[in-house]
Formats: structure tokens, C-alpha cells, sequence
């Protein structure tokens, strides 16, 4: 995800402090992952420095200054560039479970196992994001479901990497 093209985009309803920007990102995005502060304030800079945001005023008060940002005219053009442009689809040709898989069977161990301990665990992951699921809102669905599909292909890939585990193993040298 660009941290900074999301963060411009909050921008485009009003200046915001980086306090701001951090809870409205974590409450739309950072459910799992939230932002740090200084994750905030290090691409804010950076946007600066590239005259996508200006500085709309800045408040005195007891502790540090807090600025107030904005977004520019070059900073909006950014952001429907961005949202124009489709995301390269991640293939996932050197996946870690593959790998583990041909490691396995080259090193003796135990790689219907392996797919067996993986799968227990993919789900198990599905069992917690369907309660999120059941639990949450529509984008909590929405985001649940892009990981449940994904996990869903993981588990056919597990099926069939396990039906074909002899033949791997003859053609790795196992």
C-alpha cells in the first residue's frame, strides 16, 4: 500500500495535523497494522519536500508545534494518477511454501507434514477473519473477504502440492 498516496488522499476532504491523518488511516486501513507516528510524520515531510502538501497553519501549545497539512493542486493530480493506474498482480512465483516444500523433501524431513502444519494453520486464520467477518462492517467484509480468497487459493495449492508430492520429490532428487 503507499502510505503516502492514501494519506494524500484523506487530505482532499480538508487539512488535517498528523495526529488526524494517523487515527482516519488506522480507523480505514490499519485495523491489523497501524501506523506509526513517525511513519506519519516522515512521508508528511516527504510530501512537503515534494510540494504535494503545504503547510495550511501551524498551532502553539503546550507541547510541540503541530502542523496542519494540505494538499495541493500537484498533490490531487498525484492521487488520480495513482488511482488510475491498476496494481501489478502478485503472481507469487517464489512462494516461501514452495520453497519450504522442496527443502524439505531435498533435506529428508517431513514435507506432507509441513503441508499438513500449514494448512492447520491457513485454517485456523480463516476460522478468525470469518468471525471478523461476521462481526465487522462492510469494508471489514470487504477486507476480509480479499484474505479469505487468497488463503482459499493457498489451501488448493496445499491440496495439490500434497496429491503430487512423489512425483516433486522425483523431479528435485530427493
Amino acid at each position: 500500500m503507499s502510505i503516502g498516496h492514501t494519506l494524500l488522499a484523506l487530505l482532499e476532504s480538508g487539512p488535517r495535523h498528523g495526529y488526524d491523518l494517523k487515527r482516519a488511516f488506522d480507523e480505514k486501513f490499519g485495523h491489523d497494522k497501524p501506523l506509526h507516528y513517525g511513519q506519519v510524520y516522515s512521508t508528511m515531510s516527504r510530501l512537503l519536500k515534494n510540494g504535494l502538501v503545504e503547510i495550511d497553519g501551524v498551532e502553539s501549545g503546550g507541547g510541540p508545534e503541530r502542523k496542519r497539512y494540505a494538499i495541493t493542486d500537484a498533490g490531487v493530480t498525484d492521487v488520480d494518477q495513482w488511482l488510475a493506474r491498476p496494481e501489478t498482480p502478485e503472481p507469487y512465483l517464489q512462494s516461501v511454501l514452495y520453497t519450504k516444500v522442496v527443502l524439505a523433501l531435498l533435506t529428508g524431513r517431513g514435507a506432507a507434514e509441513l503441508l499438513d502444519t500449514q494448512r492447520a494453520e491457513h485454517l485456523r486464520l480463516m476460522r478468525r477473519l470469518t468471525d471478523r467477518k461476521r462481526r465487522g462492517d462492510l469494508a471489514d467484509q470487504l477486507i476480509c473477504d480479499h484474505a479469505l480468497f487468497h488463503l482459499e487459493a493457498d489451501l488448493r495449492w496445499l491440496e495439490l502440492t500434497a496429491a503430487r508430492l512423489g512425483k516433486l520429490a522425483e523431479e528435485v532428487g530427493a
